[in-house]
Formats: structure tokens, sequence, C-alpha cells
């Protein structure tokens, strides 16, 4: 009896030895978490999306507080509204982003871009791209199958069975930029929204040079540079064959969109143009 009772208050005493340990080894180690994380978490959409550049809504809780001010931060799902609050918690200026969209920059239709053959693999565009071209002539166009349409997790995208291409769902698109990772062929961008949702971009990203590109789809850039040359804001570029227009410089006046020979550049939500009268045509020749 001794025996055990004796077993009994040794066992406990080093229980009680060691807990006294671990304690004092914990407070040593312990790591201090600013209890303001927790306040920007609970503000966040908890989308944990990526597009803010961290790996979730905690991550990138944790970077804002960090961070000596919040100039180049932006959480696209909750916008400038969550931003701000996060600003009022932290007792940091924001400056609001400018919105932001995707855009398919690729018009390579079944109509505009004939297929010259048929895959019959697996229905994943990042498989499809690592084992051919595609079904064109062009092998910088959209595979179709649909992966950023998967990788979206806000309904703002689906593929249209008529033109073979995505589609964006403006009202819906966060600008996470989950769609611009899944593309294997980098045809989607996100881009300033624009005043009024109105932007003009090269709807095209092909490469080659003029006949082949023209031959392989009726609407892509040829990269003749004509937008090049009647942009009045020095906004286009054209490197490798292909024009570029830089959504911070563009001023929207339209030029180069009714310059451009292929119809390779799009404007999104402008009015129609008024057609010109006789008399101002005549003026102007």
């Amino acid at each position: 009896m001794n025996v055990v009772l004796i077993t009994i208050i040794t066992l406990s005493a080093l229980g009680a030895t060691a807990a006294v340990i671990l304690y004092f080894v914990a407070q040593k180690f312990k790591v201090y978490e600013d209890p303001r994380i927790d306040q920007v978490e609970e503000i966040l959409p908890a989308a944990n999306c990526g597009g803010c550049g961290f790996p979730g809504c905690r991550a990138f809780a944790e970077a804002l507080v960090k961070a000596d001010d919040l100039s180049g931060y932006n959480c696209p799902v909750g916008g400038a509204d969550v931003m701000s609050k996060a600003g009022k918690i932290l007792g940091k200026e924001v400056t609001p982003a400018a919105p932001m969209v995707a855009v398919v920059r690729c018009n390579g239709t079944c109509e505009n871009r004939p297929k010259q053959n048929n895959y019959d693999g697996a229905k994943s565009c990042s498989i499809a791209s690592a084992l051919y071209g595609g079904e064109t002539g062009c092998t910088f166009g959209c595979l179709g199958l649909g992966d950023c349409v998967e990788a979206c997790q806000f309904n703002a995208m689906y593929m249209d069975e008529k033109t073979g291409l995505p589609v964006i769902i403006e009202d819906n698109c966060v600008a996470c930029g989950a769609c611009v990772t899944a593309c294997p062929k980098n045809i989607i961008e996100l881009r300033n929204k624009g005043p009024k949702s109105r932007r003009i971009f090269v709807s095209c990203v092909n490469k080659d040079k003029g006949a082949p590109a023209k031959k392989a789809c009726s609407v892509a850039c040829i990269g003749c540079g004509k937008c090049v040359k009647v942009c009045p804001f020095e906004a286009i570029t054209l490197e490798n064959n292909l024009a570029y227009i830089d959504f911070n410089k563009c001023k929207l006046c339209r030029k180069c969109v009714t310059e451009c020979p292929t119809n390779a550049i799009h404007e999104l939500n402008f009015p129609p143009k008024k057609e010109k009268t006789a008399i101002e045509t005549a003026e102007e020749n």
C-alpha cells in the first residue's frame, strides 16, 4: 500500500513540475498577436480568393496591420468600403483603388477562327495547352474548355456555346484574378473598369506577323501600327507584332477603334457614334 501511495505522490509531483516548466516555456516563447488582426479580418468578406495577393483574408489582415501605410493594398471583393473600414480600425489613410474588371482579350469565335481539328482529350484548358496549340490555326487564342469559368467563385463568367469564348458578367466580377491565373493562354486581363464602365482594349494576343495572324483569325491584330500613330496620348505600344493599350494613359477618345483595319480593338459600353453629315465630311476633306 505504501508503494502505491509513493508512486501516486511521485507521479503527481512530476506532473506538477512538468506543468510549471511548460507554463514558463510557453510564456518565454509566446508569440504576441496584434488584436487588430482579428478586427480587420472580421470586416473582410471571407472570400479567401487571393485577389489581394495574399493566401486568404487572415494573411491579408496581418499584412494590413503590419504595413506602414495602406497604399498598394486592396481587397477586390470588398472594394473601397472595406478598405475604408480597415483604415479606420488601423488609423491609417486609405487611397481608394480604381475598380477593375476582367476582360477577355480574344475574339477568336468559331466564325472568326475556323477549326482545323477536333480535340478529344480531357476537358481542361491547362491539359490541352500542354498537349498542343489548339483546334484552330491560332496557337495564342482561347481553347474554350472553361478553366476560367470553373475558377470563378462569383458566377461572373460563362462559356458562350455559340462563340466558344468565355463571357464576363460585369456586375458580378470582383476582379479577384482567379480567371487570369487559371487561363494557360493569358488571354484574360484585369483592367480599370473605367468611367461609366467604358473600356477600350486590343482583343487579341496573337504575336505572329500580319499575314499568318490574319490567316489564323480574321480579327487578329496584324501589328500594322496604325493605332499607335493615331493615338494622341501615347497610350498604345507595339511589341512582338501586337498592339497593347495602356488603360492608365488611354483617354477613351476611340480614334484607334476606327483606325484598326481588322476590328481587333474593342470598345465596351459606349453610346453609338453619331454619323457625320455631308457638310462635316466635306469640311474635313
